[in-house]
């Protein structure tokens, strides 16, 4: 956050990371912040002042060598992919052990958080679009806008087909049948691993 070179307090860097960050990235909590702000400044990526009088606070600049530090760390350190914990999937996958409705409460209620961080993520690229340096910032919240939109959706129609998941479990046996088919994943797992390999094959074959 530092990176654009203004100063800037521990607090308004939490303040731009609830804003800008929050849709896709954990905001870390204002003791992590000043503990980091700190460390920074000790190995001389940041230096700081006192501004203001009675109620003044200590704000924060990125040094020549932080910035190097971090730049190089946007272009050559390598990019992992997401981590994605996905906590009313988790209620899904186990729905074999929800009371009747809890299911459909757990997926409206995320249909509800998803519409509310999408229309969130909307208004604030609309306003980062008033400011040419926050252009890449707005292009990370219509990313967001597009996400939590596609997210209400799947929540949505998830809705729709839990009546047909239910009918069919209950045609299963329910709990009374074996879950998990440890021999079917078993065999499943042959048969991917088959299909792959076979997949190899005819691509090699077709070259």
């Amino acid at each position: 956050m530092l990176s654009g070179g203004d100063e800037l307090s521990g607090y308004d860097i939490k303040k731009w990371l609830n804003w800008s960050m929050r849709f896709f990235y954990s905001s870390p909590a204002y003791s992590q912040i000043y503990s980091e702000l700190k460390k920074l400044e000790k190995q001389g990526m940041v230096s700081s002042r006192v501004e203001g009088g009675v109620r003044s606070r200590r704000v924060y600049k990125i040094a020549d060598v932080g910035l190097a530090a971090v730049t190089q760390w946007a272009n050559d350190n390598e990019v992992e992919p997401p981590t994605l914990k996905h906590n009313p999937l988790m209620r899904v996958i186990f729905g074999h052990l929800l009371k009747p409705g809890r299911l459909r409460e757990v997926l409206q209620s995320h249909a509800a958080y998803a519409d509310e961080m999408h229309r969130d993520a909307a208004m604030e690229a609309r306003w980062a679009g008033e400011q040419p340096a926050w252009s890449y910032a707005r292009l990370a919240l219509r990313w967001s806008e597009d996400y939590y939109a596609a997210e209400r959706e799947r929540a949505l129609r998830m809705i729709k087909d839990l009546d047909a998941v239910e009918e069919t479990f209950a045609q299963g046996g329910g709990l009374a049948g074996r879950f998990p088919l440890r021999e079917y994943w078993y065999d499943v797992e042959r048969r991917i691993a088959a299909e792959g390999t076979g997949d190899a094959l005819g691509g090699d074959a077709a070259s």
